[in-house]
């Protein structure tokens, strides 16, 4: 038995799983409550809320029914959500995307009177706000970038003036993240943090929030913005840009299938990252528990563990509230 391999039988790594309080001291990656956002979607009107048919416990929720699902949240233990606004009317500018009034701006406000201490981050797009649902201002059929920077400094300085703790550009045009700079800077939002959607690849996973969100694109897709999934150089690219620009923490888009990308980020830059578990990664999960082929608890914690090994800061997540549930009673 001495010849199995060198050291054994002295170095023998079973001694340190024997006993369940060794596993816990000397677990290498933990999962806490602090580590998840959990994602929420706001509609126009009182006391209404739309389940998603794809997304098994998450529903679209007027603001009213946006802040007893937030502060539930909180007082389980998630102390930070993410806000995704739809609009009771689209046009070709994204006008709701940046009015003071609109649907994210009165979400915001709502939940930081309700609830100060909860942590309100807002995604800045356009796609849930335009007619045409891309992430951008078009023109002739063309998703055009210069021109779209604008509105999206101009939505992103609404949420902020609206008492939004951070946002989230997550559009994937070229230069946002120094435009929303600029535009915090100078209007005396220079606290505000941006956690940019760095490395958000054009995904089959996002079938359900396009649901969710009311963001399909009525013609062609995103993959002339998104990008490619079978790049990893490019995410590089894109993170180092977005970190020039002023990005506080980056992102990457989806989770399960992109842990290599989150490795990569984390090793080569060093900045707080985060990661999306997506609407079709629960979606996955959720049918499958339905079906009782999988213990949905155990997958779960395990799945959002793995993109901490990975080396992801903080996730997004639609478990959030459970998952945080069943830490406690792993306790």
């Amino acid at each position: 038995m001495k010849d199995i391999y060198p050291g054994f039988p002295v170095q023998r790594l079973r001694r340190l799983r024997e006993n369940a309080v060794l596993r816990q001291m000397v677990r290498e990656n933990h999962l806490s409550p602090e580590d998840l956002i959990y994602p929420l979607f706001v509609i126009p009107g009182e006391n209404r809320s739309n389940p998603i048919s794809s997304m098994p416990g998450v529903s679209q929720l007027t603001i009213d029914l946006l802040v007893k699902e937030a502060i539930d949240a909180y007082q389980v233990g998630v102390k930070a959500v993410e806000i995704f606004g739809i609009p009771p009317e689209k046009d070709e500018i994204a006008s709701g995307a940046y009015d003071p009034n609109g649907i994210v701006q009165e979400a915001v406000r709502a939940l930081k009177k309700a609830c100060p201490d909860l942590y309100v981050i807002t995604d800045v797009c356009l796609c849930q706000f335009t007619n045409h649902g891309h992430c951008g201002i078009v023109e002739e059929g063309k998703i055009l970038n210069d021109p779209s920077l604008d509105y999206l400094a101009r939505t992103a300085l609404s949420h902020a003036q609206a008492g939004a703790d951070m946002v989230a550009p997550s559009d994937m045009m070229d230069g946002r993240v120094a435009a929303i700079r600029k535009a915090l800077d100078e209007n005396g939002f220079d606290h505000i943090p941006i956690m940019s959607y760095s490395a958000k690849y054009a995904s089959s996973f996002y079938g359900p929030f396009r649901e969710a969100a009311e963001s399909a694109p009525q013609w062609g897709d995103r993959r002339t913005y998104q990008m490619d999934a079978s790049n990893s150089e490019e995410a590089l690219r894109e993170t180092a840009l977005d970190i020039q620009e002023g990005a506080d923490i980056v992102m990457v888009k989806p989770g399960m299938a992109y842990m290599d990308i989150v490795r990569r980020l984390k090793d080569t830059f060093g900045l707080p990252v985060a990661v999306y578990n997506v609407s079709g990664e629960y979606a996955m999960v959720k049918a499958a528990a339905e079906k009782g082929w999988i213990h949905e608890k155990r997958i779960v914690l395990e799945l959002l563990l793995s993109f901490k090994r990975a080396g992801a800061d903080l996730i997004i997540t639609y478990h959030a509230k459970d998952a945080v549930r069943w830490m406690k009673e792993q306790a």
